[in-house]
């Protein structure tokens, strides 16, 4: 919103939210995200055209176009559990616009949503209101760490609507606010449908990447090939294209966990199992490649960790973000807390409550569940603070930090063996090895190997 207020003067953008306190720090100094270049891009239009405010139903009755933004969880529980969206929220928003509208209304999914949920809400927004609805589709494709400079220069913007006189009208309307900053050839047009599943689906091709390069690294490293050697060969092939083929601990964020679960539990719905299990595998190898890593702290370090510190660097999904959802971090301590390991972590971006709300949000790790929790994991001010007496590192964000430190005087400061453990390959493993690290990394040899 913060963009197109920004590239549309002209345009009154008003975000509104039921939390008082969400929006009281969309107004402050110090925004509730973190997110490069999203501070100095929403103070430059707050207050001109761009607003923050609790007045849902005031700002409901200003608006021709109401672009739905909320949470679509995984189901927890009922039918579709641990798979298909929860839609309650969209539902909500529909019914609250369907009460308060006075006026004939644009609504916009932004929301990651099941095929067909904008035929819900207009069902609802019919029902419950004698105004006329244009629903259209409208996902996102950005990426947290660089949203802002994708938002601004999209590879593409895509637009569903009814591919009727009122519904084609609507598109454009849509069409003429992105228009303002996006070339008309990049801006799609299609029917509801297609803009729908297209989000899935881009979500679902980008993950399988990811879990199809983590697959081979497996391989490299009982066959003594490199993973980064192997990306570029195959990423040279102008057929295959060098992006997300950069291995590591697995994927996490927001979407690609869920997205693919409920493509999964959606082709399930229509009686499509060969289709369903082909794209479950993808999360299925997500997790044997977190599992991995953490069996291989343990293996590695003598087959038990109960009692040793180990330092956790980062705990964001990726870098450039405070987003923690599906962190791969999360899953590996909690492998590391079931060996009874004391970990420290450090992230300049997540704060503790974070970290805790994720673990038992996600994977019901708590005091309750796990008794003593807080006091196996600490949380450190500083990198250098979080190896202090540690016996093994487990790099898990990719935060650039982590590359300039001084490792000399990080194994200085640990336990002997000092152990590294990369799993984002960007750490500079022969360097550390003269140091007098054992470093084991994603897809490469093993210190045993290296010997050999």
């Amino acid at each position: 919103m913060a963009v197109i207020a920004s590239k549309s003067p002209r345009i009154k953008v008003t975000v509104v939210d039921l939390s008082k306190a969400q929006i009281d720090a969309w107004n402050s100094s110090t925004l509730p995200i973190y997110e490069p270049g999203l501070t100095e891009l929403v103070l430059s239009v707050r207050g001109k055209n761009l607003f923050f405010s609790t007045a849902v139903d005031d700002s409901i009755i200003e608006a021709d176009i109401i672009f739905v933004s909320v949470n679509t969880p995984t189901k927890i529980t009922g039918l579709g559990a641990g798979r298909a969206a929860n839609i309650k929220n969209c539902e909500l928003c529909a019914r609250k616009i369907a009460e308060v509208s006075t006026s004939d209304k644009i609504v916009v999914e932004k929301s990651t949503v099941p095929v067909r949920t904008a035929e819900s809400i207009k069902r609802v927004l019919v029902s419950a209101s004698k105004f006329k609805f244009q629903v259209l589709s409208n996902p996102e494709f950005l990426a947290e760490g660089t949203a802002v400079n994708d938002l601004l220069y999209p590879s593409r913007v895509l637009i569903g609507g009814e591919q009727t006189e009122g519904g084609i009208a609507a598109i454009n309307k849509l069409v003429s606010v992105y228009a303002n900053w996006v070339p008309r050839e990049q801006i799609i047009t299609t029917n509801l449908w297609s803009s729908e599943l297209s989000k899935l689906v881009a979500n679902a091709f980008l993950a399988q990447r990811v879990s199809s390069i983590n697959s081979i690294t497996a391989l490299c490293e009982e066959t003594d090939a490199d993973v980064d050697e192997i990306s570029r060969a195959i990423g040279s092939d102008t057929r295959i294209g060098n992006k997300f083929l950069k291995a590591s601990v697995g994927y996490g964020g927001s979407c690609f966990q869920k997205d693919i679960l409920n493509l999964v539990y959606i082709c399930e719905s229509f009686g499509l199992k060969e289709v369903a299990d082909y794209w479950h595998q993808v999360v299925l190898m997500n997790d044997y490649q977190k599992r991995r890593f953490s069996n291989k702290i343990v293996r590695a370090m003598f087959n038990t960790i109960t009692g040793k510190k180990i330092a956790i660097f980062g705990f964001a999904f990726k870098k450039d973000t405070g987003d923690t959802r599906e962190s791969s971090a999360a899953y590996v301590m909690k492998d590391l807390v079931d060996e009874r390991a004391n970990l420290s972590v450090y992230d300049p971006q997540v704060t503790r409550e974070q970290m805790f709300m994720e673990f038992d949000y996600t994977l019901s790790v708590n005091e309750h569940t796990v008794p003593g929790l807080h006091g196996m994991i600490d949380n450190a001010s500083s990198a250098m603070e979080a190896a202090t007496g540690a016996h093994a590192i487990a790099l898990m964000t990719e935060w650039d930090e982590f590359v300039s430190l001084d490792y000399h005087k990080i194994y200085e400061l640990m336990s002997k063996p000092a152990f590294i453990f990369d799993g984002r390959n960007i750490l500079p493993h022969e360097e550390l090895r003269k140091i007098g690290f054992e470093v084991y990394a994603i897809g490469k040899p093993g210190p045993s190997k290296l010997i050999h």
